[in-house]
């Protein structure tokens, strides 16, 4: 499926189903990567999907530290391009100056331009950075600017990362999440840009994976359907001829004397008999 066709025809079921394979996905990228690395990466995601957001959510005034700030940012440089002078500078910011900009940050919201300016005075942090931090703190408002998500939508092209750029990204992931909404209110923005990363991903790592995933081919549901058809007329031919066995009015004066009409055995081999040879039994 062309990513033209997954983005202008929104399905959420066909959304869901590639939202699922992101574990897949990144499980692929991890297995290209040299082991430490790898590792590290695996670690890092969970702790973004996961853990980070459950931290920022427990706190009074939302907000992240400046070890959390250092970390993410080994997220991010570790699943995109490594620059360590970008990690040797973000260390160098102050603890109470990453949590003031990030409060600001997160009380400005819905406002993501205000929001990302707050951010963007922290040292080594971009709009890119930024909208990582905003996405852990508010998933339904904000999406990382991935460059697979980035470049699966149309007319992001070349990439740039400015404040500008991540403005009209969002646009369309706000457009994607509304559509998507109608048939499932739980998608946010962080979930839409999860699936876009995932569809371009493999649709380069695993196109055959994401094909089967998401198309069911007329012949495959033509067969199925049959071979349900099949299935289901046994079972009926099965419990038709066990109602013509059992229920039978005995009229063999030949038969044992004193068995009730459901017992008696030469009824029932008598009309087995004919049953067989196509006679009806009445």
């Amino acid at each position: 499926m062309p990513m033209e066709n997954f983005i202008q025809n929104v399905e959420s079921t066909k959304w869901e189903k590639v939202y699922r394979l992101y574990q897949k996905g990144m499980e692929l990228k991890i297995d290209k990567m040299k082991n430490d690395k790898g590792k590290e990466l695996k670690k890092l995601d969970l702790w973004f999907q996961e853990e980070l957001p459950s931290a920022i959510k427990d706190r009074k005034d939302k907000h992240i530290t400046k070890a959390e700030l250092c970390k993410l940012m080994k997220w991010k440089l570790s699943r995109g391009k490594f620059r360590p002078r970008l990690q040797q500078m973000v260390e160098s910011n102050p603890e109470d100056t990453v949590v003031s900009a990030s409060k600001k940050a997160f009380k400005h919201l819905p406002n993501l331009k205000k929001a990302i300016e707050e951010l963007t005075v922290l040292k080594a942090v971009g709009p890119a950075t930024a909208s990582a931090v905003l996405t852990a703190g508010a998933p339904e408002q904000a999406a990382f600017m991935a460059d697979e998500s980035m470049q699966a939508l149309p007319g992001l092209q070349p990439l740039q990362y400015t404040t500008g750029f991540y403005l009209q990204y969002m646009d369309q992931i706000k457009q994607l999440m509304k559509m998507l909404q109608k048939g499932d209110k739980d998608w946010t923005a962080h979930k839409v840009e999860l699936t876009l990363w995932t569809f371009e991903y493999l649709g380069k790592a695993a196109p055959a994976l994401l094909t089967d995933t998401l198309e069911e081919t007329p012949k495959r549901k033509q067969d199925q359907e049959t071979n349900g058809d099949i299935k289901s007329n046994k079972k009926k031919k099965t419990y038709a001829s066990l109602s013509l066995i059992v229920p039978v009015t005995c009229n063999n004066s030949t038969g044992p004397v004193g068995l009730q009409p459901s017992t008696c055995y030469w009824c029932h081999l008598h009309m087995r008999e004919n049953f067989f040879r196509g006679i009806n039994v009445k």
